[in-house]
Parts: C-alpha cells; sequence; structure tokens
C-alpha cells in the first residue's frame, strides 16, 4: 500500500516567526535554541533542527476530529520553516531510529487501531495498517514523549 507522510503547513506558524519572548509567552509558545541532534523534530521540514537552530516550542491540535480521540500536545517547528516536507512511499528523517507509536483512525475520526514500531522503521507497520480498508488515516506519535510526529495518508 503507498503512503505519503507530509509535514505541517507552515502557514499556521508563520505568524509566530520573529516575535519577542514577551509575545510568544503571550500565547503559550517557548523558543528555544537546539543543541543536539536528534532532539528538536520539526513537524513541518519533518527533519531534526540542526544545533544553534531555533525552534519553536508550542501546543498544537494534531487531531481535530469532533470525537473522543480529539488530540493536542507539544510540537517543535523550526522557527522560519516555510515549505512543508512530502515523502511518498519513504519514512522521513523525523520517524527513523525513534519508537513510534501508530494511531489508526476511520474517516470519522474513531480510532480503529493501533501499532507500535519500536525498531524506529515505521514502513511496515503503516502498509499493514493501510491494508484494513476503514484505515483513513494514521497519526504517528513518538512512543516515548507522546508528542504528534506526522500524519500519514494513502498516495
Amino acid at each position: 500500500m503507498s503512503f505519503v507522510i507530509a509535514g505541517l503547513s507552515p502557514e499556521e506558524f508563520a505568524p509566530l516567526y520573529g516575535l519577542d519572548e514577551a509575545a510568544l509567552a503571550a500565547r503559550g509558545v517557548v523558543r528555544k535554541i537546539a543543541d543536539r541532534k536528534p532532539g528538536y523534530p520539526c513537524r513541518v521540514t519533518l527533519q531534526d533542527a540542526e544545533p544553534g537552530e531555533r525552534v519553536l516550542l508550542l501546543n498544537h491540535e494534531s487531531h481535530k476530529a469532533a470525537t473522543p480521540y480529539r488530540s493536542a500536545y507539544a510540537i517543535y517547528v523550526r522557527e522560519g520553516a516555510s515549505a512543508p516536507a512530502r515523502h511518498v512511499d519513504e519514512i522521513p528523517p523525523v520517524l527513523r531510529g525513534r519508537p513510534i507509536a501508530l494511531r489508526i483512525f476511520d474517516a470519522g475520526g474513531m480510532l480503529i487501531g493501533a501499532d507500535l514500531a519500536l525498531s524506529g522503521e515505521p514502513a511496515e507497520n503503516i502498509r499493514r495498517a493501510l491494508d484494513n480498508p476503514q484505515a483513513a488515516y494514521i497519526d504517528a506519535h513518538n512512543a516515548a514523549y507522546g508528542c504528534f510526529a506526522a500524519r500519514v495518508q494513502r498516495a
């Protein structure tokens, strides 16, 4: 089963780029400087920020379905990220080498399954999940911290 993993649209985050610390704090956002790689996975570029890069730590509603599975949690976005990544039938850097939890949803936003890709190579787990005709999309999360990593859809 062919799949697409795309980064979040930068339009949601662009108004935050360049704001001072007080303006960010008023919005519940924290600017950080990446001090290691991996460690600051950008949800727009789907790559880890390089040490020294500025990232924004903010709360993001990743699953907006009007169901009990609605979900929001902290994510990182590279400050200035302007183009969302798009990966077809390949795993982006932020999903490689990390244990990944896959939450499988139907078209109505109801959870119909879950899987763990503990190896940090979730391609086979994704294909297996998408073999289910009821699976509309998959939300990938970092298994340890629980934060949203990326949405997976059929290509």
